[in-house]
């Protein structure tokens, strides 16, 4: 009985999760459509001219569009999107999961789901200037873990994740993560395929596609996302993406920033614990 209790909990721990995920979502869809509104009011006044965004939409249609629009629809937008993670991460040490110098004096535990769409708009927006200002100087390490909430079946979630860990067996993680969250599909259209997980694999500079597929099979690695879901229930998460942050070696807290796009928040509790 108490086993049956316990997966009814589970679940339920589950659907909260993608309830709050969704909630995310629809603050930042929300967000996005009153900046669109204010973009309206100014292309009615003059300032942006209709003729301008019409011309705008062509070249974006014309092109396939941009490599933070989603799956590239182009080889010159792939090759774009793969020169924009090579510049983010070249000459920065990564190990398994982890993004930076082993000895950095502070640590941020990032929970993530790759499907999820809040984790994309983090990854796009507040992330690259950490990577570039703290991660690149050596004052702080980055851990991907991972947490179920946008990905609705279980099987997907841990094949996708497995996949991104794998690559971190020859120290490339992060490059996959990075193209994963930048070539993301539109959510729940079940567009990660094996095909999907391979071609993204085929997209990282220097990595050994028959070593990655068999580093997919190891069990250590599917055993680390149970271990994260565990850490991530006991430190009450809801959504992604999630964060812990402290000094390295020492307890990590729980970290709210008010925003996924812009750096202030991340800056300051940073700041706070290399000053402390």
């Amino acid at each position: 009985m108490s086993t049956v209790e316990g997966d009814d909990e589970q679940d339920l721990t589950r659907k909260q999760r993608r309830e709050q995920a969704r909630a995310q979502r629809k603050e930042l869809e929300e967000a996005e459509a009153a900046t669109a509104k204010r973009r309206t009011r100014l292309i009615q006044l003059g300032i942006v001219t209709g003729i301008v965004a019409v011309v705008i939409v062509v070249i974006l249609l014309a092109t396939g569009g941009s490599s933070k629009t989603g799956i590239p629809k182009s080889t010159k937008a792939v090759n774009t999107t793969v020169a924009e993670v090579t510049s983010l991460l070249q000459g920065i040490p990564q190990s398994g999961n982890t993004i930076g110098n082993p000895n950095a004096p502070v640590t941020l535990k990032y929970f993530g789901d790759l499907e999820c769409p809040v984790c994309k708009a983090f990854t796009l927006g507040a992330l690259p200037p950490l990577i570039q200002s703290y991660v690149r100087s050596g004052k702080l390490k980055i851990e991907y873990h991972s947490m179920q909430t946008a990905t609705r079946e279980p099987g997907i979630f841990n094949t996708q994740q497995v996949a991104a860990l794998a690559a971190g067996k020859q120290n490339k993680a992060w490059h996959y993560l990075e193209l994963f969250y930048r070539e993301q599909g539109e959510e729940n259209t079940g567009y990660v395929t094996e095909s999907y997980l391979q071609n993204l694999a085929s997209q990282v500079p220097g990595l050994n596609l028959a070593a990655w597929t068999a580093a997919r099979n190891d069990p250590a690695l599917a055993a680390s996302i149970t271990t994260d879901a565990q850490t991530a229930n006991a430190n009450g998460f809801t959504g992604t993406p999630s964060f812990l942050i402290g000094k390295t070696g020492g307890k990590l807290e729980k970290f709210e920033p008010s925003t996924y796009t812009e750096t202030g928040p991340y800056n300051a509790a940073i700041e706070k614990l290399l000053k402390g």
